[in-house]
């Protein structure tokens, strides 16, 4: 391809690149009106995927295992007639509410017991019907039972008393839907709200909460994010350019770019997540760089005394090579995100690996029209007469030169020393630790764990092997022995509940043992009695299948780490095997901690595709084996110093840092090639490595330096999210990529200074 004869051709037709793009952009921009955020856990999950199907099977056999939370806390204990009367009207208005298939709280526990008058008796009534017409003592009394009753404490009630919890269970498919999330969220907002008088603090809790933060994260990060980048990015090319001309040119094509990109993803269909809301600052942070280096480049030419229309072609023939390589390299560590099963994951990458591309298009038919119509005035400078090199170039060679042992085995000790730290590295990938803690779900999760019961649920399905295998009395015994035993092998398990609670609850009541009878039928008489005496809404057919074969047991646990959770999934499932029967962990707990396997996946698959992709790359374009490692090492090396330092404080690999591998090396691998082909370029042309040397630095050395300003600046923004996964991201791709610039200007030139032959020879 003739470059020259490329760039002509724009000049000649640069009204109508000028006009054209903005118009074409300014069109699929309207479709950003229909532009929505998804929240949904589904989102996390390909419709194939096994985790999710086995999620649906364990839904539609037993319910939605979802449900809208509300708390409170009553310092003088919540058996009192203004704190049971709270309960019991937000317990009546959530049974009102669309989406709630079942209310479970303090006033509506299904008590069991005799009758005073009829000890042979059963009743199973409402242990609170109306709460204002209970005396001091009444209430006392119902406090006294009401901490004998292991279904309820640790579950719907604290074992102090001072703390109650009204779970509203949403309908089977409600958790799908972001809208229907949405209403929950306000209608709860407005059951609380009613209750204001009342002077408590209320906590919302649940799926459509958690939902709902999703959703507003990703909404305030895009919408603040997005202008705040913008502005970084304006006010570091003022600094570095100080003419508007290079400013608004750089921004323009980073503009387009992710107008289209975001246009075309709503026009396919897709919604935006907390991961794919971040695209417009990625696009401003990888895409700045190629109009970047073509406009510093112009003004070196301009400045030599060049032309307007030759310092174009002197530009783009400069520049046209090194950033088709940084675009194919940077979507190529983009694109291979695409091999994660965390499909936010996966379609982010996909996005910004198109966004890539589409920005060295738009830079290089955009910007040489724009420059071809502006015709900047730029004054000649004497110090842009030399064609290889400058004094600060110069000196900074001859610096690498004397010192390139030196730099290395610094370099090599530094790096090991740093490097330790890998092998205490964690992964965790808890999605209550996504958010911040001020952030009210947050909040609300830590407020009941301190002070009610464990936030996270396992629910464990165990299966009898035969039809009505659950009346069992050996089956309900060995469910018994396992509560205990988890119990005991984790304090983080705090409350089960399961039908053996209930049948133990009647042999109490009938026999005066709290254990599971002797006999098949007697069970299966205290079960037929406790559904056919349930109110409407309230059945147990949401703890077992239709065929009595498998039962639902449900452990509230404390937030750990997620290893932690899947040690302690194994070990339910483990446990079952040793016993004629067999369980399997189900819930949306279970769901997201299997993600961390993702994580890990996603972290290792996409780096190693990245490398091999970038490294096969890079053959065919240098046509040398030698040079692989010139690639490979310094652009690997940021990720590995920055997951050690990880190590050394403690910090843990999550979804955003697994993100992060992949992507540092297809941003860090340009700073590479601009090096490389910049440095090739002058041993071709003759120079020593000296010259050559201080001819990458004049041509290619600040514009890194400053790319890497710009790039940094834009991903340290994600600090201030309170989406934890964006703000390690943010924080470990900054980190990586100013190690990977220093890397890159002083160890790559100190080890080519040993290993490139002839290098003695010096410049006049």
């Amino acid at each position: 391809m003739n470059i020259d004869r490329f760039v002509d051709g724009i000049i000649r037709f640069r009204w109508w690149a000028a006009l054209l793009i903005p118009l074409i952009t300014l069109a699929l921009a309207s479709q950003l009106r229909y532009l929505q955020f998804e929240g949904s856990y589904r989102i996390w999950f390909g419709e194939e995927s096994p985790i999710l199907k086995q999620y649906d099977t364990f839904r539609s056999v037993f319910g939605n295992d979802d449900a809208l939370l509300i708390m409170f806390r009553d310092e003088a204990g919540v058996f009192n007639p203004k704190a049971l009367g709270v309960v019991k009207r937000i317990t009546e208005a959530l049974w009102q509410t669309t989406d709630i298939a079942r209310v479970d709280s303090l006033t509506n526990y299904q008590y069991v017991h005799s009758d005073p008058e009829y000890p042979d008796d059963v009743i199973v009534e409402d242990f609170i019907d109306d709460p204002a017409a209970l005396s001091s003592a009444q209430l006392a009394d119902k406090a006294r039972i009401a901490a004998g009753e292991e279904m309820i404490v640790g579950r719907i009630v604290s074992a102090d008393m001072k703390t109650t919890m009204i779970a509203a269970r949403l309908t089977p498919k409600a958790g799908d839907d972001p809208e229907v999330s949405a209403r929950l969220k306000a209608a709860g907002e407005a059951i609380v709200a009613k209750e204001a008088a009342s002077g408590y603090t209320f906590h919302l809790g649940g799926g459509p909460i958690l939902n709902m933060a999703f959703i507003t994260l990703g909404e305030h990060d895009v919408k603040t994010f997005t202008p705040f980048v913008l502005l970084i990015a304006m006010v570091l090319l003022w600094f570095i350019f100080r003419r508007p001309s290079g400013m608004l040119l750089s921004l323009s094509v980073v503009i387009f770019t992710f107008l289209i990109v975001l246009a075309v993803q709503v026009l396919l269909g897709y919604r935006l997540n907390n991961f794919t809301a971040n695209l417009p600052v990625f696009v401003v942070a990888i895409g700045i760089a190629d109009a970047m280096h073509l406009f510093w480049i112009y003004l070196v030419g301009r400045r030599r005394g060049m032309g307007n229309h030759d310092a174009i072609r002197f530009s783009v023939r400069k520049n046209f090579l090194p950033t088709l390589l940084t675009s194919l390299t940077t979507a190529v560590g983009f694109a291979s995100l695409a091999v994660s099963h965390v499909i936010p994951v996966k379609t982010l990458g996909i996005a910004t690996a198109t966004a890539a591309l589409l920005a060295f298009v738009l830079t290089i038919l955009f910007v040489p029209a724009m420059l071809a119509i502006l015709n900047p005035k730029v004054a000649k400078s004497e110090a842009e007469e030399s064609e290889s090199h400058d004094a600060l170039s110069l000196r900074s060679a001859r610096f690498i030169m004397r010192h390139d042992r030196g730099i290395l085995l610094g370099s090599l000790l530094l790096f090991t020393l740093i490097g330790i730290g890998i092998a205490w590295v964690k992964v965790d990938s808890n999605t209550v630790r996504y958010f911040k803690e001020h952030v009210p779900f947050r909040e609300t999760v830590t407020f009941v764990q301190r002070n009610l019961t464990g936030p996270m649920a396992y629910e464990i399905v165990v299966d009898s092997g035969e039809k009505d295998g659950i009346k069992s009395p050996e089956f309900m015994r060995t469910v018994a022995r396992f509560t205990e035993a988890f119990k005991a092998q984790y304090p983080a398990v705090r409350h089960t509940t399961s039908l053996v609670d209930v049948v133990e609850k009647f042999n109490d009541v009938m026999d005066g043992s709290p254990t599971v009878p002797d006999g098949r039928n007697l069970i299966a008489q205290y079960l037929l009695l406790y559904s056919l005496s349930l109110p409407q809404g309230m059945e147990i057919n949401d703890r077992m299948d239709v065929n009595e074969r498998r039962l639902r047991v449900t452990a509230s646990v404390d937030i750990v780490d997620t290893s932690l959770d899947l040690e302690m999934m194994q070990w339910v499932e483990d446990w079952w095997a040793q016993t004629p029967y067999r369980a399997q962990v189900n819930g949306q707990t279970e769901m997201f901690a299997h993600m961390q396997h993702d994580v890990t996946d996603t972290l290792v698959e996409s780096i190693l595709l990245a490398i091999a992709a970038v490294s096969l790359m890079m053959m065919l374009i240098f046509r040398n084996l030698r040079m692989i490692p010139l690639f490979i090492i310094p652009n690997v090396l940021p990720i590995a110093l920055v997951v050690g330092v990880m190590g050394w404080l403690g910090i843990t690999i999550d979804l955003g840092v697994a993100v992060s591998g992949a992507i540092i090396i297809g941003v860090a691998v340009d700073d590479t090639i601009h090096f490389l082909v910049k440095y090739r370029e002058a041993r071709r042309e003759g120079e020593s490595f000296e010259a050559a040397l201080a001819y990458v630095y004049h041509y290619a050395g600040k514009a890194i330096v400053f790319t890497t300003l710009i790039l940094s600046a834009a991903f340290m923004i994600f600090a201030l999210s309170d989406f934890v996964p964006n703000v390690n991201f943010g924080i470990v791709t900054a980190s990586a990529l100013v190690i990977a610039v220093v890397i890159d200007l002083l160890m790559l030139p100190a080890w080519l200074s040993l290993v490139d032959s002839g290098k003695r020879s010096r410049i006049a």
